[in-house]
């Protein structure tokens, strides 16, 4: 048979697929937050300062007040795109983190390297219902962070993290 025939292709793609780790992305609640938060210190950034230079200055000047307005709409589409970028796989021996826009940036944590497992929730992050899972390894350079989860799969994901680390580590 030739190397580029039909049943071989079919063959080496479904090879590559199962290679292929199964990623997750980050659920939409965490880029409702860094967006909301961006209208609310940028606006009143606006506010602010079309106040102060309207009264001060004088009305002319009160226009520059649209520059934080423009840096919010900036702001609103790279935070999509920092959001969309954001990605997590789950694999038999490592964890793998992906982010980045421009500076693409994969973290391969192994199992068996994890020290501690925490998930975190700040007061904000509370009122939107989401958690962060920190990783804690042996070297300072590969701890990571997944921010934004759901707090049941955060706490799944530390469970599941912690229990394979555990066993990787036994094995050590």
């Amino acid at each position: 048979m030739e190397t580029g025939s039909p049943e071989n292709t079919g063959t080496a793609q479904e090879e590559r697929a199962a290679a292929e780790p199964g990623w997750t992305g980050l659920p939409p609640g965490l880029l409702r937050m860094r967006r909301l938060l961006l209208v609310v210190w940028l606006g009143l950034l606006a506010i602010g300062l079309g106040l102060l230079l309207g009264l001060l200055v004088g009305p002319g000047w009160a226009a520059f007040a649209v520059l934080p307005l423009a840096l919010m709409v900036w702001g609103w589409v790279m935070l999509g795109r920092n959001w969309r970028s954001w990605r997590y796989a789950e694999r038999a021996d490592d964890l793998l983190i992906s982010r980045g826009v421009l500076w693409r940036e994969e973290t391969v944590v192994p199992y068996g390297r994890m020290q501690l497992v925490e998930v975190t929730s700040g007061p904000v992050e509370r009122h939107f219902g989401l958690a962060s899972v920190q990783l804690h390894t042996a070297a300072a350079a590969t701890d990571a962070t997944i921010p934004g989860l759901d707090p049941a799969e955060a706490e799944r994901l530390r469970d599941r993290l912690t229990e394979l680390g555990e066993a990787r580590s036994a094995g050590l």
